[in-house]
């Protein structure tokens, strides 16, 4: 069982920055791929970013690469996703999400309750 939590979520500007924080208990963080998904209103939820057990290997959007960076501390138990030039069409509930591995998404297993960014044009 992991426990994810979400933090650092705000409203912004847009082109400013925040980093997302998604912290974890429960069992070895190390043994789990992490992905960002968002959802904004009326929409489906969308994959963002993924990392990989050790964070070696890094996927994003098209939307958000270049302006968005994944990565992970697994002896902080705590993945990250740092976002620059944020746009108006970024705002949503972000969410990460911890399974065996990257792909399929289907594969997440354990949900934060979402950290809300809102940018204003």
């Amino acid at each position: 069982q992991v426990q994810l939590v979400e933090s650092g979520g705000g409203l912004v500007q847009a082109g400013a920055s925040l980093r997302l924080s998604c912290a974890a208990s429960g069992r070895t963080f190390s043994s789990y791929a992490v992905g960002w998904f968002r959802q904004a209103p009326g929409k489906e939820r969308e994959f963002v970013a993924a990392i990989s057990r050790s964070g070696a290997n890094t996927y994003y959007v098209d939307s958000v690469k270049g302006r968005f960076t994944i990565s992970r501390d697994n002896a902080k138990n705590t993945v990250y996703l740092q976002m620059n030039s944020l746009k108006p069409e970024d705002t949503a509930v972000y969410y990460c999400a911890a399974g065996p591995r990257v792909w399929p998404q289907s594969g997440y297993a354990y949900w934060g309750q979402g950290t809300q960014v809102t940018v204003s044009s």
